[in-house]
């Protein structure tokens, strides 16, 4: 039993190992079918579905199209933003190039060309009696006429704005900004205006010698005795402020307040805070002259009688006749033989920032907010006059020589007008020479106009906008 068994067993092993097909590696009935030129039985995966890896091929094909039409896309964006950026690029040069041409050939224009052409925009004619005194003065964009018996404001197309009415033996006028005081000089009353009409009158006891006005409406009238100078100060309906400056010529020291002296000439800052004074006084038995600082703000309640600067040493041998507060921190005081300059932007402690000798003889003086000039007899060149404009603060702006025999220079904006009866020459503030011309009427006040190139020239019986070009 057990040989049958074993034998058994044996034959059912060679049965399985017949059957069995080891993993890559065929059996032996298939090798010897291929060796005897059989058909090979290949076994089909019908259970696995369609063909896999056609798929695979189709799949990779298509991301590589996807890829290259995604890389082609983005190619094309970046040239196309890159045409936009050069385009936009040479766009912006040529507006850059075309601005700077334009700006280099208005500041050429401005500066070099000489301009020889005039229209005449408009003409407004206008009655005066004969002998009649008629002046004119720059009022913010316009133009105030005042005479003995009344004023008007005239805007830039000749017409009136205002007209006041009254009756004064020596008109003279005072402005700054959009106030002007109107007072009669050797009399007693002061008409205070704004660009809509008169707002107060303001009366004195004392004869007024001079008239200031700041920008608020404020005003300063000097009036004067045989022996005493005083500064009262008014509001602009007229109303007087408890507010007086009192000087005696004496030879007491200068910080005495009753022996600051006597008025030459006093201005108001615009913003009505500081007085500018020049006063002559005895010392020593000898005239002379300082130029004081009065602060009427609460600042200057902390100075003795509000004086916060006096300067006496540099002006010994000279004379100010001129003080002018230029703006609210700049001033100048026009000497017989030199111009000084003063900051104030310290209220407390008026400083110079500058003193110009002035060696020849000084014929005309002009100033604006902006600028400060004078015209001297010019005894080294070969020109019989010499202008010198310096900017506010004491810095050069230009100097130059001319002949012309003028009576009248302004300076407007940044022009400067010389005039006589029947021509002008204008200058600009380079000191190149902008228009010369002669006018077929009797010419009282040359202004600028509104716009550039325009100027309003004004006689006493005719007034014209002109147009250089």
């Amino acid at each position: 039993m057990s040989d049958s068994s074993s034998a058994n067993r044996e034959y059912k092993k060679n049965q399985l190992r017949s059957r069995m097909i080891t993993t890559g590696q065929p059996n032996r009935e298939s090798q010897a079918s291929d060796i005897s030129g059989h058909e090979k039985s290949t076994p089909r995966l019908t259970s696995l579905g369609p063909d896999r890896p056609s798929q695979r091929v189709t799949a990779r094909s298509q991301a590589e199209e996807a890829s290259r039409q995604r890389a082609e896309s983005t190619e094309t964006i970046r040239r196309a933003h890159n045409r936009v950026i050069r385009r936009r690029a040479v766009i912006i040069t040529v507006l850059f190039c075309l601005v700077a041409g334009v700006l280099g050939g208005l500041y050429w224009y401005n500066r070099f060309v000489k301009l020889e052409n005039t229209t005449v925009m408009w003409e407004r004619r206008m009655e005066q009696t004969e002998g009649t005194f008629t002046g004119y003065v720059s009022f913010g964009e316009n133009v105030l006429k005042y005479t003995r018996d009344g004023a008007s404001y005239i805007d830039g197309s000749g017409k009136d704005i205002w007209i006041q009415s009254y009756e004064m033996n020596n008109p003279i006028v005072a402005v700054c900004g959009n106030y002007a005081a109107i007072a009669d000089q050797q009399g007693n009353s002061i008409y205070i205006c704004d660009q809509t009409g008169c707002l107060g009158i303001a009366t004195t006891v004392l004869p007024i010698s001079r008239v200031s006005i700041s920008s608020q409406g404020m005003v300063a009238a000097v009036v004067e005795d045989q022996t005493s100078s005083n500064v009262y100060y008014f509001q602009r309906d007229g109303s007087e402020l408890e507010i007086y400056i009192k000087g005696l010529l004496s030879s007491a020291d200068s910080q005495d307040d009753m022996g600051i002296g006597y008025v030459l000439d006093a201005d108001l800052s615009p913003d009505g805070n500081v007085l500018m004074g020049s006063y002559f006084y005895i010392q020593g038995g000898s005239l002379r002259n300082r130029v004081a600082f009065y602060n009427f703000s609460e600042v200057g309640k902390n100075a003795v009688n509000r004086m916060v600067g006096g300067f006496h040493e540099i002006y010994e041998d000279s004379m100010v006749a001129k003080v002018v507060c230029l703006n609210d921190t700049c001033a100048v005081a026009f000497a017989d033989n030199s111009l000084s300059f003063y900051s104030l932007r310290d209220e407390m402690s008026p400083e110079m920032i500058r003193l110009i000798p002035v060696e020849e003889e000084i014929h005309s003086i002009f100033y604006n907010e902006d600028y400060v000039g004078i015209v001297v007899y010019d005894i080294s060149g070969e020109n019989e006059y010499r202008m010198d404009v310096y900017h506010s603060d004491g810095s050069e702006a230009f100097s130059e020589e001319f002949n012309y025999d003028y009576t009248q220079v302004d300076v407007e904006g940044d022009t400067v007008i010389l005039y006589n009866e029947d021509s002008c020459r204008l200058y600009n503030h380079y000191g190149n020479l902008k228009y010369e011309g002669n006018f077929d009427f009797t010419i009282a006040k040359i202004t600028v106009g509104k716009l550039p190139n325009q100027i309003i020239v004004t006689g006493p019986q005719i007034m014209q906008e002109i147009l250089l070009h």
